[in-house]
């Protein structure tokens, strides 16, 4: 038979002593293991995607042939080869010989260097100052929020590529310069996004509880809102990627780069020779756009696994 003591349940220890009330239970598992978990599980299923499989290949094999190009072919970008001039694809030559009699498979090999230099410098660049205004116009709002989002929005409306031109031809077309264009194009977009998230973030029970603990604004937005939207941050940083790769030819292909015209690049060489296509001379200019196709193609697969695997 139990007993009953003068101050609650002496039976049960969930019983509170002095006000006969149930102890709160035991907290959960930290917020960080429960983050590290999902994303462990997330990356499952993204190395499980053939989607992203394939499109690692693809970037892989390109940022293989910037790095070590001797690995895919003998000749340099700018030799003359025995085939001669304007030679269509054959055993000799696999994709042909330009006007001058340059390989064009060692053309296109030796020309993923160029732009996988400048779109990933320009996009982590883009993603950094993108993220932090984000987060600070997104948990602060206030003046500062509504300056800045008038700012974004007047340089949202002028085409990405009429503002690139008009700032390399202000500027110059050194390569420094282009990446710091392409990245300031980026940089509106991102921090709408990622304002957008941050104000929703904001809004939650574990912020009004880090207000509460009397937690600093730098480390709610730093500790609390920054880890929960990682993932909306990855799929800018791909998205803005593929984005980056073909404004950059863009500008290549417009002769608004600082490159020589003899160094191999994707976008020079489909500039110096789309012309001759109506000569039948199609190869020149068909497999340098072909590469940056496939380029934006690996990287695109790559982010909708990655978005597909951050929603699962």
């Amino acid at each position: 038979m139990s007993t009953v003591g003068e101050f609650g349940n002496a039976e049960d220890p969930t019983q509170d002593h002095e006000f006969n009330a149930p102890i709160p239970p035991p907290q959960d598992a930290p917020k960080a293991a429960t983050r590290k978990q999902v994303r462990k599980e997330q990356w499952m299923v993204l190395v499980k995607s053939p989607g992203a499989i394939i499109g690692a290949l693809i970037v892989g094999f390109w940022v293989i042939s910037a790095l070590w190009p001797g690995l895919f072919t003998t000749f340099g970008p700018d030799e003359f080869v025995p085939a001669g001039p304007r030679v269509p694809p054959s055993s000799e030559a696999w994709f042909g010989t330009d006007g001058v009699g340059r390989d064009v498979y060692t053309r296109v090999i030796y020309g993923a260097r160029p732009i996988l230099i400048v779109a990933p410098l320009a996009t982590g660049i883009a993603i950094v100052v993108g993220t932090l205004l984000g987060l600070i116009m997104g948990y602060y709002r206030g003046l500062v929020d509504e300056v800045l989002s008038r700012i974004i929005e007047a340089i949202l409306s002028i085409p990405v590529i009429l503002m690139a031109i008009l700032v390399v031809f202000t500027f110059g077309k050194s390569r420094p310069v282009v990446i710091c264009t392409i990245a300031i194009l980026f940089v509106p977009a991102i921090t709408r996004t990622i304002r957008s998230a941050a104000v929703s973030e904001a809004e939650l029970d574990y912020v009004t509880s880090a207000k509460m603990r009397g937690e600093s604004g730098l480390f709610i937005v730093s500790r609390e809102i920054l880890p929960n939207v990682t993932g909306l941050v990855v799929v800018e940083l791909t998205v803005r990627l593929g984005y980056a790769v073909f404004t950059y030819a863009t500008l290549a292909f417009l002769g608004q780069v600082g490159t020589n015209v003899t160094t191999a690049d994707w976008g020079i060489d489909v500039s110096q020779n789309y012309q001759q296509i109506v000569r039948d001379v199609w190869w020149p200019s068909i497999f340098p756009a072909l590469a940056i196709a496939s380029l934006v193609i690996g990287v695109n697969l790559v982010t909708d696994s990655i978005d597909k695997a951050l929603k699962s």
